[in-house]
Formats: C-alpha cells, sequence, structure tokens
C-alpha cells in the first residue's frame, strides 16, 4: 500500500556517505554528488544510512550541508540509529529539521568499537538499551509530527518474534515500513500487507549474492549464486506490485531504463 509518502514515488534507491577514512575524499564527494544528483533526475528518493556495517562514514546532514545540494522532502530519505553521542544525536535531529527533511529511518543499527552507543539514560528511557523503538519514541516526544517515520523489518528471524518487534515500532510512532532484501515470495513478507501503511520491499540489486547472506547471518541455498538482480526485482513487481522497493547497491554507472519500471502515482 502506496500513500502520499514520498509522493507515492515506489523506489527507495540506497546511497552511501563517503567514509572518513576515504583515500580520496573530493574523489568521494564528486562520486556522491553524481550519484544523489542522478537518483533525483530518475525520480527516485536518495535513501542515505547512517554508518553501514558499523564503517565510519560522514552522515548525511553533513554531506548534503558541506555539498549544498538540494533538499527535495519527498525524494530524501535519512537513516539514523543508535550508535552516536546524544550530543551528537540532536544536533542531527535539529539539523535535519531546519534543512526541511521529512523522512527518517531508525534503525538500532550496526555496533562496532570505534562508535559511541546512546544510553537510555540520555533518551529518558527506562529500557535497558537504546533500540529503534526508544529512537522512535524520543524523536516523537521532542519533535512531534515534525518527522514521518519509518522503522527496519528482518523476515529473515523467526515471524513470531519480529512480528511482536515490529508491533512494539509501530506503537512508538512508525509509518512506513523496510524490509531486508526479498527474494523472491516470503509469507512473512505477505503478511506485511494488512499493515495500514505503506511497506518497502528490499531489493538487492548486485550480484554479489554472497554478501547478502553475509549480511543477513544466512547460508547461501541452493542455486543463489547464479542470482539475477534485475529478475529479482522484475519478480518483485509481479508478486508485490502495491508496496514499494529499496533498492541496495543498485549500479549506478548503468542505464536504469529498464530497471525503475514502475512511475510515481502522486495524489
Amino acid at each position: 500500500m502506496l500513500t502520499s509518502y514520498f509522493d507515492n514515488r515506489p523506489y527507495l534507491i540506497e546511497l552511501l556517505t563517503p567514509k572518513q577514512n576515504a583515500r580520496d575524499f573530493d574523489a568521494a564527494l564528486e562520486r556522491f554528488d553524481l550519484r544523489y544528483h542522478k537518483i533525483l533526475e530518475h525520480d527516485g528518493v536518495a535513501s542515505i544510512p547512517d554508518n553501514p556495517m558499523g564503517n565510519l562514514h560522514f552522515t548525511a546532514v553533513e554531506v548534503l550541508q558541506y555539498l549544498e545540494l538540494p533538499i527535495r522532502a519527498e525524494q530524501l530519505l535519512i537513516h539514523l540509529n543508535s550508535f552516536h553521542r546524544k550530543v551528537d544525536l540532536d544536533e542531527m535531529l535539529e539539523a535535519a529539521a531546519e534543512m526541511g527533511v521529512r523522512y527518517l529511518l531508525c534503525v538500532s543499527g550496526d555496533g562496532s568499537p570505534r562508535l559511541p552507543k546512546l544510553d537510555p539514560a540520555d533518551l529518558d528511557s527506562g529500557s535497558e538499551s537504546v533500540t529503534s523503538v526508544e529512537l522512535l519514541s524520543y524523536i516523537r516526544s521532542r519533535f512531534g509530527g515534525r518527522f514521518t517515520l519509518g522503522v527496519a523489518y528482518n523476515h529473515y528471524e523467526p515471524a513470531e518474534h519480529e512480528a511482536a518487534k515490529l508491533a512494539r515500532k509501530i506503537e512508538a510512532g512508525a509509518e512506513f515500513v523496510v524490509t531486508q532484501p526479498v527474494l523472491g515470495r516470503s509469507e512473512a513478507v505477505e503478511s506485511l500487507s494488512e499493515l495500514p501503511m505503506p511497506v518497502y520491499l528490499g531489493a538487492w540489486m548486485s550480484k554479489k549474492i554472497d554478501l547478502l547472506y553475509s549480511c543477513v547471518g544466512r547460508e547461501p541455498v541452493e542455486g543463489a549464486l547464479e542470482y539475477r538482480p534485475r529478475e529479482n526485482l522484475r519478480n518483485l513487481h509481479r508478486l508485490y506490485p502495491d508496496h514499494g522497493y529499496y533498492l541496495s547497491l543498485l549500479p549506478f554507472k548503468q542505464s536504469w531504463d529498464e530497471v525503475l519500471l514502475k512511475q510515481a502515482v502522486v495524489g
């Protein structure tokens, strides 16, 4: 079910900011600039992760401000995880609000010894640790309805456990859902159709399927190494036509004319 979120654009396209240890920072910035504009030109939504896989990257806010890139609220999704100092979290949220950012994806995040971790007391929470639920509650309490907040859903985890987690996220204020990459039909994913909110299905757009299985902690199934990403996306279009799609590792040097086949329906 798509709604007016992102003006009904069906594709959220992953875009990484430069790593903090980038060998050629200027080249990395130029690459980000070109890719950001390509997403806008193809009427997609730039979806910018927050220190993915625990690797240190510059934040979305830092890069967008430094490059003075256009902020189109309906074509931008910024991820936010729990591995930050409280002062940095607040600065990012304040800056995002001032820039006109509307959409945030709240995730627990991938930790690293080099990354600080929010303490529940930082967010006035009585929980044992800070997860996406605590992030959602904190942002809601401080910013009200200023942001539209999304969350992640991992259908590779036991269905009952993940459903309970999702229920807590929705109770805390989640308004849309992004899944892990989906490979064909999934009963757990099909159950999300019952949600009264938009769902964006992960679509793994790299042929390196072994990397996907490593990321989700699963062993490759027989025949998986022959994975064809465009064919899988077309299959998702057919199986789940009423959902949106989150494209991970989409090659930017290739033409997207035969990839982004669904059109936005604004209204």
